[in-house]
């Protein structure tokens, strides 16, 4: 009825992209403020296509973050041309929102993939992140969001590739830290930095159960090196990791203790931790916990668990591309 906020790193102009932009466009005539950011590397199909104008000529905002040409963005510390804006929402009437690991594509479409619809007042600070992300898309200036208090139930936090200003990775690593029981890893892109690979061995030093479910095959072939490059190190500490053998397991869900959770759009891997902008529901509600838990529960029946003994067994050219991959983790 008064606005429609859509953020997306991939949208594709297919099946499922009509249908919602026919949506849109239908509401944006309806008097209805409708705003698309997309960013320009993830739906790069779409960026500078006719596509663009006839959106706005049906009064569709749209917003490419970033263009595809390096340098063009001029806000101080965000010139770096490979920062990214990899989050997914979708902010209805400032009452509903969803957000989470899917993208606008038919491509996608039978992959594992895990979304939350939220209302309440989270829903506020989603429309805040994304009012601050259309600023910057502008290259304007904007306005800082109060800060959200941890004691809060659900809180909307984001990444912003700054020191200091990752709050979704500092998040997990403190929930890390206090796990006693478990932590349950859903991801499809596993390139831990140091201190998350520090926190996960303190853990499984303390006995804490650590199982992780990652894709058989995901669609990077160098980033699944780069997770395998860790299970050595991992299945020694006494990790327990699977692999998803049915469609790609896109999810990125992470349970601790049935008492903190997290779904959203940041992956376990150098550049969504340290140089995307991320976005991610974090809850310390114990029923949301138990729903990610049976969700992690339910996909380990279409895994393999990785066997010490088999792993040693690799072929020796996935041994030398694993051992190499070492040297551009920090870009994976």
């Amino acid at each position: 009825q008064k606005s429609i906020y859509i953020e997306q790193f991939i949208f594709t102009n297919d099946e499922f992209g009509k249908k919602l932009i026919s949506i849109c466009k239908e509401r944006a005539k309806n008097g209805v403020e409708v705003k698309f950011l997309w960013d320009a590397a993830g739906s790069f199909t779409l960026w500078g296509t006719e596509l663009v104008d006839e959106l706005k000529k049906n009064n569709v905002q749209l917003l490419f973050w970033k263009t595809l040409i390096p340098g063009y963005f001029k806000i101080p510390k965000l010139r770096f041309w490979f920062f990214r804006n990899h989050r997914r929402s979708i902010i209805i009437d400032n009452n509903i929102g969803y957000t989470g690991s899917i993208c606008i594509s038919d491509y996608f479409k039978n992959w594992r993939d895990t979304n939350v619809r939220i209302i309440g007042p989270v829903v506020d600070h989603m429309t805040r992140a994304f009012l601050q992300m259309w600023a910057r898309a502008q290259n304007k200036r904007p306005e800082r969001q109060k800060k959200q208090s941890r004691y809060n139930e659900f809180r909307y936090l984001t990444n912003y590739p700054a020191p200091g200003r990752r709050r979704i990775y500092s998040e997990l690593l403190r929930a890390m830290r206090n796990a006693r029981e478990h932590i349950y890893i859903t991801v499809p892109y596993f390139v831990p930095t140091h201190r998350l690979l520090r926190t996960i061995k303190g853990a499984l030093k303390r006995g804490v159960d650590v199982q992780i479910i990652l894709p058989e095959k995901s669609d990077h072939y160098l980033v699944d090196l780069g997770a395998q490059s860790y299970f050595s190190t991992l299945l020694k500490a006494g990790a327990k990791i699977y692999l998803y053998s049915g469609n790609i397991i896109h999810s990125k869900a992470i349970t601790i203790d049935g008492t903190w959770s997290t779904v959203g759009s940041m992956n376990l891997d150098s550049v969504s931790l340290l140089y995307n902008f991320e976005s991610n529901i974090v809850t310390t509600n114990n029923s949301f916990a138990n729903t990610i838990k049976q969700h992690f529960l339910e996909d380990l029946h279409e895994t393999r668990q990785v066997i010490m003994d088999e792993w040693k067994k690799r072929s020796f050219t996935n041994k030398i591309m694993t051992f190499f991959v070492h040297f551009i983790k920090k870009v994976l």
